[in-house]
């Protein structure tokens, strides 16, 4: 067997809108190969759009995601407004906030207790986890299921809402109705603060990295709202110049593009670098939970996501409810605006990070072409450069616990529901000694 070189494989990252696998190959203590690979089937949403009425493209753009189909029709409207030289107005900004602030709650939600957590336990899944942490599990699932009550009550359901349209909404709610969900919200306010102070005592591998953060930058803590991206020791730049900032790439060893910076710099975008860019502008209330759990800032180490994310949790319960008490209802759910020849930018924070849209649409109001770059394309170059840096701490792991941590590592950026529910196979090559594997 030689010792100097190690061959790390983990096949078969399925459910993430394709397949994909992770090669490392580590000779005498360096890294030779790498790539995180993903087969992503072509999905053309995109070119669904083409041809189609601009008021088509917020119902059609949610389809792309079942968590966080709000994220891509808020991106959208923005886009499609700005083309349209639409200002939808204060009432209206609210609203749609307090819709992105009930699908951060059930996409944090989900993803803090039922799929990450079980890393940090020692679980190969929430179900089993609950054998033993059945108030774990049930805490995760009331906070999304108050989460998706509220989605539904704006949104018309909870999944795939329908009353998002440019210029506003189909139909806004009643007062009444949103009160009657508030003491709910309440209630997992409460809870949310638990979670903080739960999550801080998990089990953290040592790991952290300097990266260059990426956020949207506005008035409040980035959410639906702003007009400039800040990009960590680079400065802010307007959102219409995205493309000329960032460039997807196809690389040679994935069928997935990878968003970077122009110069290849790889970065993260997400509940790290939000709270990293923004932590000053957090909610009142979430900001004493980050102060009481004395996370340090600059957070460096991805593992402490689930801690940033239930933070971020919080902050979307404790801002709800202040929009709630806020809320006068719009004379009119929606504006209006004529179509022109023109070109629109939008970009919101989906609970992943930034999500960017890009509409050319014409005269007769028709979409000329679209731009769409998730949040998982930008993180996809960051994160493999997350698991070449490990790289080091694997070989002194035995195989399991290496899985683990690889497991682990690309669960911490939550790329996307199926990738984070999928468990991982890891093949070690030890260099003319065999290969295990599990």
């Amino acid at each position: 067997m030689n010792d100097r070189e190690r061959t790390y494989k983990v096949d078969m990252l399925t459910r993430v809108e394709g397949e994909g696998r992770f090669h490392l190959r580590v000779e005498g203590g360096k890294v030779v190969d790498a790539g995180l690979s993903i087969f992503e089937a072509p999905r053309y949403f995109e070119a669904f759009l083409r041809g189609r009425s601009l008021h088509e493209v917020p119902d059609i753009v949610a389809r792309i995601c079942g968590i966080c189909p709000v994220a891509y029709q808020m991106s959208s409207v923005r886009a499609l407004e700005g083309a349209l030289g639409l200002d939808p107005g204060e009432e209206i900004r609210s609203l749609r906030r307090l819709l992105y602030c009930a699908e951060w709650i059930e996409s944090h939600a989900l993803h803090v207790f039922l799929l990450h957590a079980p890393d940090f336990l020692g679980y190969p899944s929430a179900v089993e986890m609950a054998a033993d942490h059945r108030e774990v599990v049930e805490c995760g699932l009331a906070l999304k299921k108050t989460g998706n009550s509220l989605i539904e009550i704006l949104g018309g359901r909870a999944v795939h809402p329908i009353s998002v349209r440019v210029g506003g909404f189909t139909k806004t709610p009643t007062t009444e109705e949103l009160l009657r969900v508030r003491p709910f919200l309440s209630t997992g306010l409460q809870e949310a603060l638990e979670t903080v102070r739960w999550a801080a005592t998990l089990p953290m591998p040592e790991f952290e990295q300097d990266y260059v953060f990426v956020a949207l930058d506005g008035e409040a803590y980035p959410l639906e709202w702003g007009d400039r991206v800040r990009i960590s020791g680079r400065g802010t730049y307007p959102v219409g110049e995205f493309e000329q900032i960032f460039q997807e790439e196809q690389v040679e060893h994935s069928n997935a593009l990878q968003c970077r910076l122009k110069d290849g710099t790889p970065y993260m975008t997400g509940p790290m670098a939000r709270l990293n860019l923004f932590h000053e502008k957090l909610h009142p209330i979430a900001a004493s939970a980050l102060e009481e759990v004395r996370l340090e800032l600059p957070v460096k180490n991805p593992y402490r996501s689930i801690v940033v994310r239930a933070i971020e949790i919080v902050h979307a319960f404790a801002e709800a409810l202040d929009l709630i008490d806020r809320y006068r209802r719009p004379p009119e759910p929606y504006v209006t605006g004529e179509p022109r020849d023109s070109v629109g930018f939008g970009a919101t924070e989906a609970p992943r990070g930034l999500l960017y849209h890009r509409y050319g649409i014409g005269g007769d109001g028709l979409v000329k072409d679209a731009r769409i770059v998730p949040p998982t394309s930008q993180n996809q170059a960051r994160i493999e450069a997350d698991l070449v840096s490990i790289a080091p701490q694997l070989i002194e792991l035995e195989h399991d616990e290496a899985t683990l941590r690889c497991e682990q590592l690309i669960r911490s950026y939550d790329p996307c529901i199926s990738c984070a529910t999928h468990f991982l196979r890891l093949d070690i090559d030890r260099g003319g000694g065999g290969t295990s594997g599990r």
